[in-house]
């Protein structure tokens, strides 16, 4: 009898138990399900930093700290002496009628039309050349004094811009900020189809098509893009930028802006760098609509409907075309029975479908270019005053400014010692290529790898290796040595040349007294130039690795889903 009474209390123990067991996991479905169907990227963003304020008030100084070995670095572009003045009379101003892309507009490289300034035709307009004889650093002075002081953006696109900027930091955490570089034109150059998939591809192929008959492009039609991103010629597909990041340590709560106004590919090739950091931002995110049609001003409205449906096609010649196309990946038709959208027929689907050539470019088209000019003049702001910057593609050597190597240039200018990655595509091509079957679960030794070449790519190693490639290209991607000058009580660096045999890097004057006493920035012991080997242990391993040994002195790595509670770490 006393057996069975204590059965039934055991019994009524258990069952206990399990009803606020129950209750407890109603309360946390009830509140989850309201975050969900009230889902919207800011709410959820602040709701995100709300509830991790207590557990990372303090940014961690090996990530997000100054580097050290580049804090002597100061912005110095003022003239240093006298140099020759235009013998005309001048009014000051130099009037210039421009065309292309943000890099070209930026970087002043586009074709003047009309310059009212006889001397400025004969110095960095009339002919492109980056690195001047020892003779003429005055002038490239005053390409930096143009190009990072004078050269301003529209009044109320710098708003918006800082604006957007104090958004970012409101959530009082540090912010990267990230840029593809995946562009249409970009990839057809340098022959990246194959990183894509159907009609993607098809895109890309015709893009170069087309610049092989205009020469730009002097090779085959197609091409091994795989070797061509094991050389480092095509950019860092998003997917590998997350990794790379995760490797360093950045926490799956990092908020990355996403800069650039053209990703090729779109959202689909976003999805795994949006798993690994959820609070990827873009513009969109920071901005209301009316922002952001305000800033566009005043436009003429367009035709509601301009689109016209090619004739129709009998079934035969379908068939016919169908059977000649061969095996390109076209996009297949919808299923019988169902309506051909409208959708379908416009932009590149439409085109792709019905025929091999593209289109003239419509209105709408032209319009969102221009567009696109401010999209990236925001993105451009926000970048330069990130604390870290990740370029996906820059230096690209087809001798065109790209947004990456502005950016770079602007932030090695202003703060040298801000954190800017400069990775070697051709090396981070051949660490993927050692872990490409096992890429979301590496060893130890291959983080490791990462962490070095990464925190190389941050300090003087990484800056002397992209001086030699970047200067020679666009001077204001590196802007080192005539528009900076060295503290004093920094060590003398090593002098790197160019090919030319001109000094591309180690020949800064030393900063006048005035600025030594009023701005000089004391070195901080406390930033560092990389992630040293116990950062790990501090922060956290963002990757599920599998250590190679039970040494006691490895690193204290820590699952994902140990950071981040709330994802499945095998999604």
């Amino acid at each position: 009898m006393l057996f069975k009474s204590k059965i039934k209390w055991v019994a009524l123990f258990v069952l206990i138990l399990s009803f606020a067991s129950l209750l407890r996991h109603i309360s946390i479905a009830r509140f989850s399900s309201v975050d969900l169907v009230q889902y919207s990227a800011l709410t959820a963003f602040h709701n995100d930093f709300d509830s991790i304020s207590g557990r990372q008030s303090v940014p961690n100084k090996k990530l997000w700290g100054p580097v050290k070995t580049l804090q002597s670095f100061q912005p110095y572009a003022n003239p240093r002496g006298n140099y020759p003045v235009p013998n005309e009379q001048s009014n000051g101003f130099i009037y210039a009628k421009i065309f292309g892309g943000f890099g070209k507009i930026r970087s002043t490289a586009s074709k003047c039309y009309s310059c009212h300034s006889r001397h400025s035709r004969k110095y960095s307009l009339k002919r492109h050349q980056s690195i001047l004889p020892p003779n003429m650093a005055e002038f490239q002075r005053l390409r930096c004094r143009v190009a990072f002081h004078a050269l301003q953006f529209r009044p109320e696109i710098q708003m918006l811009g800082h604006k957007m900027v104090e958004r970012l930091r409101a959530w009082g955490q540090p912010f990267l900020a990230y840029h593809p570089g995946l562009v249409r034109e970009t990839l057809a150059y340098h022959g990246c189809a194959e990183l894509f998939q159907d009609v993607h591809t098809e895109l890309i192929q015709y893009r170069r098509k087309q610049m092989i008959k205009k020469g730009i492009v002097h090779e085959e039609l197609s091409i091994d893009s795989h070797l061509r991103r094991e050389n480092g010629s095509c950019p860092l597909m998003p997917e590998e930028v997350g990794i790379l990041l995760r490797s360093m340590g950045f926490s799956p709560k990092t908020i990355i802006y996403l800069a650039g106004s053209e990703t090729f590919g779109g959202q689909r090739v976003l999805v795994p760098l949006r798993a690994m950091f959820p609070n990827l931002v873009d513009r969109t995110s920071l901005c209301s609509n009316k922002e952001l049609a305000d800033i566009l001003g005043p436009e003429t409205p367009l035709p509601q409907n301009p689109f016209h449906p090619p004739p129709a096609k009998s079934e035969e010649q379908l068939k016919e075309e169908w059977k000649k196309a061969g095996p390109r990946p076209r996009p297949l038709p919808p299923p019988p029975g169902r309506p051909i959208y409208q959708h379908e027929k416009e932009g590149w689907y439409g085109w792709i479908t019905e025929t091999d050539i593209e289109p003239d470019l419509s209105a709408l088209d032209l319009r969102m270019q221009a567009h696109r000019l401010i999209w990236d003049a925001l993105d451009y702001i926000v970048s330069v005053e990130a604390d870290t910057f990740f370029p996906g593609f820059n230096n690209d050597g087809s001798g065109w400014p790209d947004f990456s190597s502005l950016v770079m240039g602007h932030r090695l200018y202003e703060v040298a010692s801000s954190r800017t990655y400069r990775p070697d595509r051709k090396v981070v091509a051949q660490l993927f290529n050692m872990t490409r079957d096992n890429v979301y679960h590496p060893k130890h030794n291959w983080t490791l790898s990462v962490q070095e070449h990464l925190k190389k790519s941050l300090s003087e190693e990484g800056l002397t290796r992209q001086s030699v490639v970047s200067k020679p290209a666009l001077f204001i991607s590196h802007p080192l040595p005539e528009c900076s000058c060295r503290m004093s009580s920094a060590d003398a660096p090593v002098h790197v040349k160019g090919n030319d045999g001109r000094t591309v890097y180690g020949g800064e004057e030393e900063c006048p007294k005035w600025m030594k006493h009023g701005q000089e920035v004391p070195l901080d012991s406390a930033g560092e130039e990389g992630v040293e080997d116990n950062e790990l242990s501090q922060y956290g391993s963002t990757l599920d690795e599998q250590p190679e040994s039970n040494d006691s002195d490895r690193t204290n790595a820590t699952l994902y889903s140990d950071q981040d509670e709330e994802m499945d770490p095998n999604d």
